[in-house]
């Protein structure tokens, strides 16, 4: 009904639409952060774990290659097969040398020997106390390795040379595990060896920098790890799925609370609780004299965005929404504030025509709500008088209870439009009225060659039998005004002689002096 004054379905799919793909962008992007943030911990943790790893073997293999050292002075033979090496080939080592005075005299893969240890291995420097290299891989042993000399504390050159293969370490097998880290190395210098590498990379040729590098406690060596910066596919595939749930959870959260914030009977809670409501007052004057005897009190509805809505509108939507009878409460509660400004400019015993919803007329509150707007008003200076549309059914039984309960209050009571409905006749014979408001579409046809007229005198007969006060609206020319005069009609109202006025523009009228407060 509203849909030329308000947003349209089409707007809150919109903004539903907005939402939602606002709420899944959001999820998202929180989800991502909380990802990598779990992720860095996981990495953290993985790191400290495989540091921990190495620093623990490399503890455990040079207590293994200190012992292994007090066996320097007997055979070979005797060595290889010493519970010792034993031992030292149970921590990843996959050969090792004894060396005496820079010479090897043992090797766990030629026996007894007597060879230069620079001639062998010409990358480690017996001199110092300990040193680590990275070597390539030889026929013997394809993949890359990890070589250390551990000087013996007693002489200069003597101590023991051992070969480890990296890939064997327990932890590094995390590697095969894509959620953590694409690639793990150890590094040694600019030089780093990676899992089922054949050679050492040197580092400064590498693109990617590492995500956590951390140096092993005790010994020239540091652990790198590599990501690819990117999450798996698979967390991927889960912030996908929780976007579009968290999106489409939110565009039908919105999309309800705007139906709902939207709704015309939300609308209309906001307009009155907003003050977008007010009053007019078309002054009603007798029509012998044209002197003003009350007003209809009108509600009018401004909406900030819409403008003014006609009165037919949000008086059906208002009726359709079970609104209605709070509308009515909140034209009284208008009206009772206005009440001590017309009293100065309106005679004592003035009339106030209000328009009452057969709804309102018929529901339990109707009494207590007359009784609380009569006390509201100025005592004994106006005469109320609730006008009641024919072209709604009206309930007989209590219809007529409140018809009798409004008379002993000196309440008066008009059916308006008088001759729209389907049952007028009806009423009439059913209800005691006091006054019969004349429809404007039958005065409107005065002087016209339709039969309105016709229909027009028979209406005024039947007043008359009836003994019924008559009140013409829509009155727009003093030609109707001359002819309704002429046949007993008692008051008028319309355009010729006043639009329904604001309160102010009504003050002002009195204070013109215009005809109808002159007489």
């Amino acid at each position: 009904m509203l849909t030329h004054y308000f947003s349209s379905r089409r707007n809150i799919w919109l903004t539903s639409i907005f939402i939602g793909i606002a709420a899944a962008l959001l999820a998202g992007v929180i989800q991502s952060i909380a990802l990598y943030h779990s992720r860095t911990e996981r990495l953290d943790t993985i790191i400290n774990n495989i540091s921990t790893h190495l620093t623990e073997h490399f503890s455990e293999l040079n207590k293994a290659i200190t012992h292994l050292q007090t066996l320097a002075d007997q055979d070979c033979q005797s060595i290889l097969s010493s519970p010792s090496a034993q031992t030292i080939f149970e921590l990843d080592v996959s050969m090792f040398m004894l060396i005496k005075r820079g010479h090897v005299i043992c090797s766990s893969t030629t026996g007894a020997i007597n060879v230069p240890l620079t001639q062998i291995i010409p990358q480690i420097n017996p001199h110092k106390a300990l040193d680590l290299q990275l070597l390539s891989g030889s026929s013997g042993i394809p993949r890359a390795r990890l070589a250390m000399w551990l000087r013996s504390s007693d002489e200069d050159q003597d101590g023991v040379y051992v070969s480890m293969n990296p890939n064997l370490i327990p932890y590094l097998l995390y590697s095969d595990h894509p959620d953590n880290f694409s690639k793990i190395a150890l590094v040694v210098d600019d030089k780093a060896i990676f899992r089922l590498k054949n050679s050492p990379v040197d580092l400064r040729t590498l693109p990617d920098k590492p995500t956590r590098q951390i140096p092993v406690q005790g010994l020239p060596l540091k652990l790198s790890l590599y990501t690819s910066g990117q999450l798996s596919e698979r967390n991927m595939q889960f912030i996908l799925l929780l976007s579009v749930v968290c999106g489409v959870l939110a565009g039908f959260a919105g999309y309800y609370i705007m139906a709902i914030k939207c709704g015309p009977r939300k609308i209309l809670q906001t307009a009155m609780k907003n003050h977008q409501f007010y009053l007019v007052y078309q002054p009603v004057v007798k029509a012998n004299s044209l002197q003003i005897v009350g007003v209809e009190v009108l509600m009018r509805w401004h909406h900030p965005a819409a403008g003014e809505i006609p009165p037919d509108v949000f008086i059906r939507l208002a009726e359709k929404q079970q609104m209605i009878v709070p509308l009515t409460h909140h034209l009284l509660t208008l009206l009772a504030l206005d009440a001590p400004m017309l009293q100065t400019i309106l005679p004592a015993g003035s009339k106030l025509g209000i328009n009452i919803s057969p709804a309102h007329l018929q529901s339990s509150c109707f009494q207590h709500d007359i009784q609380q707007f009569v006390a509201a008003l100025p005592e004994g200076h106006f005469n109320l008088v609730l006008e009641m549309t024919e072209r709604a059914m009206i309930d007989t039984s209590q219809s007529e209870a409140n018809f009798d309960w409004l008379h002993r209050q000196g309440v008066e009571i008009a059916i308006d439009d008088f001759g729209t409905g389907h049952s007028a006749l009806i009423y009439l014979e059913r209800y005691n009225f006091d006054f019969l408001k004349i429809d404007r579409r039958f005065v409107q046809g005065i002087d016209t060659e339709t039969v309105t007229s016709p229909v027009l005198d028979a209406v005024l007969k039947l007043s008359r039998h009836l003994q019924l006060t008559t009140v013409a609206e829509g009155v727009e020319t003093p030609e109707q005004a001359e002819w309704l005069t002429r046949h007993g009609v008692d008051y008028l109202q319309g355009y010729w002689l006043s639009q329904p006025l604001r309160l102010e523009a009504l003050i002002a009228a009195h204070k013109q002096q215009v005809k109808y407060f002159t007489g």
